[in-house]
């Protein structure tokens, strides 16, 4: 995005990769809930795991050292001009798919008006800005784009290119059942709906010699088995049924992993520290209902929430909290008054931004007792403000009175969350609030957020808020205006913010980090002051137990454990 590739033309293998890794073995991994469909492209259904990540390829693949960085996958070279107005990828000759077929144009254009037609809503937002896409050669394809977006050349690189022949007649956005032919170094084995999957590395990978995959991809099988819940896929853990399991909780590592496996070294703990943003996660209240569209309102909700209380309790407090969107990283809004590039940013805006936003806004912090008193205090002045009131009867109503009744929307066997609830609600309960919980199945919480049918949930960053160092046009799906009213969007909350459709344009527009960075952090103050999320806490390491025959390389990316860090760069090794 931003000045020269890290890498050298003909690199040898990414730096954070094992090039001497052995292969074969293979890796178990556990997964709750249940899964209906093996098409990860589009809205419909729940799909399985690893299909989108190790069947299928993009014409470009990401170095998880480098935050804005791509390097050439089925794409042998690319080309653009000096505004980015277009850009042009060349297909390397040797990519196949794994039935032998060539991967071609044809297929690379089919792809990309398919899944930006009939795809997830996460494709359409950029296909939208492209005028025209075309054949320029045997193996080129050229992608003009609409309106001024620097960052498009790189996503042009990033789509996952299909084979048309297999999907010809089908209705892609609801063809859920189809076995994927991909060119990627997996191909799907064996599948029992609901239960498990398995992949199976190709031996004939057309990639394999490739520098960029050299020390990836390493096991002979990757397996997802599927359990009820987090709960129940610790147990298999445990018990040998899986492989590793990843604890998101500090206080149970160190409560809970004393188990015999541990004991006799047949289970390692692992710890791997990061360098990215802490994302969002923690209860998200929904302002496409009245009753969270005040953020008066909103800021009670969130000094009733007694983060120091609860991070007490079920972590010893010792996690930090997440206090914005992009924390723990240089993009991160600053604390105070908005200075320089931001405040310019900001200004235009200034009349219509939530208080706090350009004058600073930071999370209440209560004194740790579990009565919190002086937050309670602050809160019902606000109601207050916002036109409710507590009666003789002990329960907060508006002026016609009608009761601050509301529904908190939670999966199944999420049993941290449910924990953070329950104490949440008994604080709510002193404000005069008696919210209903509701757990549903997985099945069901994906429909009703997809749908926005929800008065507040928990707002998980496991599951596309784990915000990178490279944010683009993704944020325009995050918190864009088409996703008050689109569905599956990430815009749960439905906000719609001129500014902050205004501060993604000025990030995919910056001619240098400076002005990236000042982007970024004016989006952060907009959606941090906005009081959209009541945030929870983010580990600064991630925690994994595996097996002892499960290794990673001691050379570690900039963004530590990714997504995909496991199984990606691990391997399977008995002996040492």
């Amino acid at each position: 995005m931003y000045g020269a590739p890290a890498l050298p033309a003909g690199f040898d293998h990414l730096p954070y990769a094992n090039p001497d890794a052995p292969k074969g073995g293979r890796i178990r991994m556990g997964e709750s809930g249940s899964f209906d469909s093996l098409n990860p492209w589009i809205l419909n259904g729940r799909a399985a795991q690893g299909i989108s990540a190790y069947v299928a390829e993009s014409l470009m693949g990401r170095s998880m050292d480098e935050p804005f960085t791509l390097y050439g996958l089925l794409a042998e070279s690319v080309d653009t001009d000096e505004a980015r107005s277009w850009v042009e990828f060349t297909l390397r000759p040797e990519a196949r798919f794994s039935d032998g077929a060539p991967v071609t144009v044809e297929d690379v254009m089919w792809s990309y008006e398919t899944l930006g037609t009939q795809g997830h809503p996460r494709y359409q937002n950029a296909w939208r800005k492209v005028a025209k896409m075309e054949q320029t050669g045997p193996r080129s394809v050229r992608f003009t784009f609409a309106e001024p977006d620097r960052e498009l050349a790189l996503l042009m690189g990033m789509r996952p290119v299909l084979q048309k022949a297999q999907w010809q007649g089908r209705d892609f956005a609801n063809e859920t059942q189809i076995v994927p032919v991909g060119s990627g170094p997996y191909v799907i084995d064996r599948v029992e709906q609901g239960k498990y999957i398995s992949l199976k590395r190709n031996p004939d990978w057309w990639g394999k010699d490739l520098g960029f995959n050299r020390g990836l991809h390493n096991f002979d099988e990757i397996r997802y088995d599927y359990f009820g819940d987090g709960g129940v896929v610790f147990e298999a853990f445990k018990g040998g049924e899986i492989d590793t399991w990843r604890e998101t909780n500090a206080a149970k590592w160190a409560r809970d992993y004393d188990f015999p496996a541990v004991k006799s070294g047949a289970v390692v703990k692992s710890e791997i520290p990061h360098q990215r943003p802490s994302g969002i996660a923690g209860l998200v209240m929904n302002t496409r209902k009245p009753l969270f569209a005040d953020w008066r309102v909103r800021e009670a909700m969130t000094l009733a929430f007694n983060f120091e209380f609860i991070n007490a309790t079920l972590n010893n407090g010792t996690e930090p909290r997440i206090t914005s969107y992009f924390s723990n990283s240089v993009l991160g809004l600053k604390p105070g008054p908005a200075e320089g590039k931001v405040a310019d940013l900001l200004a235009p805006f200034a009349a219509d931004l939530i208080p706090g936003t350009i004058e600073g806004y930071a999370l209440p912090v209560s004194d740790g007792s579990e009565l919190n008193r002086a937050n309670t205090r602050k809160a019902l002045k606000l109601l207050n403000e916002a036109g409710w009131k507590v009666d003789d009867a002990g329960v907060l109503k508006d002026a016609q009175g009608r009761p601050f009744r509301f529904e908190i929307l939670l999966k199944q066997g999420a049993a941290e969350t449910s924990s953070v609830v329950d104490i949440y609600v008994e604080a709510l309960s002193r404000l005069g609030i008696f919210p209903q919980v509701t757990s549903v199945d997985d099945a069901q919480y994906q429909a009703r957020t997809n749908s926005y049918d929800f008065d507040m949930a928990w707002y998980l960053s496991a599951t596309g808020l784990a915000l990178s160092l490279s944010p683009g046009n993704e944020q325009m799906l995050y918190w864009g205006a088409r996703g008050v009213t689109e569905p599956g969007s990430r815009n749960w909350m439905g906000m719609n913010v001129p500014a902050a459709e205004a501060m993604v344009q000025a990030m995919l527009n910056a001619r240098d980090p400076a002005d990236f960075t000042a982007a970024v952090q004016a989006l952060d103050r907009i959606l941090t002051a906005g009081r959209y999320v009541i945030p929870g806490w983010y580990a600064r390491v991630s925690r994994l137990a595996h097996i002892r025959e499960l290794h990673f390389p001691a050379r570690l990316p900039l963004y530590g454990d990714w997504p995909g860090f496991q199984p990606d760069v691990w391997w399977y090794e008995a002996d040492q």
